[in-house]
């Protein structure tokens, strides 16, 4: 015959408030090792937020260590249509100068006689060589490439040929055009440029029959035969004068003739086009206050972090924390440190100051700022200058950059701190775990001995009910 059972049934004991009231005592260590576990975690998220705000400040600092943040130019033109300007390296300098265009360069340029459309030329093929055509009666000069051949096969449409000559590569291109006379095959020097000219030479295939290739030939433009039939562009250069001073170029783009910029020439003037080149403070002023607000944020950040409620009497999760207040003080130095060994000694020469806000974020006094880049090579001083020797001879971004990658670097004080914490954090678990273990012993134990106490206290009671019926028998008086 099967029982059913409960704790605390049969003697009235209320055996499971008592284990769960003396369970909650023994779990108090477990307890402080979870809220432990969860300060740990928080911690390790605010070590990360730091490095990643930090990782931001380094950026904005590394762009202030760049020469080229500090020789970037910007350069403007009076006649965009005709000549337009760019900066294309760090070479550019702070200057201007009068562009007058006088001739555009060009590309060679020739066209057949029309054909009727669809007509089939004969066999055969065309040499196309590039080089120079020059003198009043044009000779040409071959330049250094080889001639290339295309082959053209019986019947050969005046479409397939040009087909044929864009894919030989030769420095040609060829477009066939159509009108109510017919087909006319147009070519053309894929460069511009004295050198870029061309000339084509054909050879009738034997027994070849059909329009001769010698339509589509340019090679004695004098004879006025083949292509040279119809009006010739020739390749030409492009001439410009630059202060008065002639410059030529076979491409109407001007890569190298001012160091730094690309002038590109569009058309033709009657008037000069004035270029300037200045400073490009726009973009130095975007570094700095990009620097400015990123420290800030940083700032902020730690002052969260640290601060202390006299309130409430509480301090913020990194109260106190000494990886934390030491970093935000060694910032708090290098930001007032003498720096460059330049005329510009300090963040304040610059209009770069504590606010006066108490809480220790910058502030920039934009005309201060403004005044000081002016002098671009002595901000650029303070800001790059590498000096193994003196501390304060260093540029202050150089400076700077050398601690945040420090800091925030894979051995940095930041990864040890956190490799700590999570190390903490491990050896927390494995104690909850043998915690864990002991607990489920004791309340296992705790139930058993109370249960057999509430056996006990079951017979006992038992036994008392039967005594006392028995007394009670006893003392019934006699019938």
């Amino acid at each position: 015959m099967s029982t059913i059972s409960s704790a605390g049934i049969g003697s009235g004991l209320d055996v499971e408030s008592i284990v769960t009231k003396l369970m909650a005592i023994e779990k108090q260590p477990l307890t402080a090792l979870k809220t432990q576990a969860s300060a740990l975690d928080s911690k390790i998220s605010a070590f990360g937020a730091i490095t990643s705000q930090l990782s931001a400040l380094n950026d904005s600092v590394t762009a202030l260590t760049l020469p080229a943040t500090w020789s970037s130019k910007t350069v403007s033109s009076s006649n965009t249509a005709a000549v337009s300007a760019g900066v294309s390296g760090t070479g550019a300098l702070a200057t201007s100068f009068s562009l007058q265009v006088l001739q555009l360069a060009q590309g060679q340029s020739v066209a057949s006689n029309a054909v009727a459309t669809g007509s089939g030329f004969g066999a055969g093929s065309l040499s196309l060589q590039l080089g120079t055509w020059a003198g009043t009666t044009p000779a040409f000069t071959a330049g250094s490439a080889a001639a290339v051949s295309v082959t053209v096969a019986q019947g050969d449409s005046m479409s397939t040929i040009a087909g044929k000559i864009n894919a030989a590569d030769a420095g040609v291109t060829a477009t066939v055009i159509k009108d109510l006379s017919g087909e006319r095959l147009l070519m053309r020097s894929t460069a511009t440029g004295e050198a870029s000219g061309f000339r084509v030479q054909t050879t009738d295939g034997a027994g070849a029959t059909g329009p001769s290739l010698a339509a589509l030939a340019f090679d004695n433009p004098s004879a006025g035969a083949g292509m040279a039939a119809n009006p010739v562009q020739y390749g030409l250069n492009a001439k410009a004068t630059i202060n008065g001073v002639a410059i030529t170029s076979a491409s109407n783009t001007l890569a190298d003739t001012v160091p730094g910029l690309t002038l590109t020439l569009s058309q033709v003037t009657t008037a000069p086009v004035e270029i300037a080149v200045k400073n490009d403070t726009g973009s130095q002023v975007s570094a700095v206050d990009a620097f400015v607000k990123a420290y800030n944020a940083m700032n902020e950040m730690f002052n969260a972090a640290t601060k202390y409620d006299s309130t409430t009497k509480t301090g913020a999760l990194l109260q106190g924390d000494a990886t934390t207040t030491g970093l935000q003080t060694a910032m708090r130095t290098l930001i007032g440190a003498v720096s460059g060994g330049g005329a510009l000694q300090r963040l304040s020469d610059l209009g770069i100051s504590i606010a006066k806000d108490g809480a220790g974020d910058l502030a920039i006094d934009s005309t201060k700022l403004a005044t000081a880049l002016k002098d671009t090579v002595g901000v650029a001083t303070f800001f790059t200058s590498a000096n193994a020797t003196s501390a304060s001879a260093t540029g202050f971004a150089t400076r700077m950059k050398t601690f945040l990658d420090g800091a925030i670097g894979s051995a940095g004080i930041l990864a040890t701190k956190t490799t700590s914490l999570r190390g903490q954090k491990t050896s927390n678990g494995k104690d909850q775990d043998r915690l864990n273990d002991r607990l489920t012993t004791v309340e296992a134990n705790m139930r058993k001995q109370y249960s057999t106490l509430d056996t006990k206290m079951s017979s006992l009671t038992a036994l008392n009910a039967y005594i006392t019926q028995q007394i009670a028998q006893w003392n019934k008086p006699a019938a």
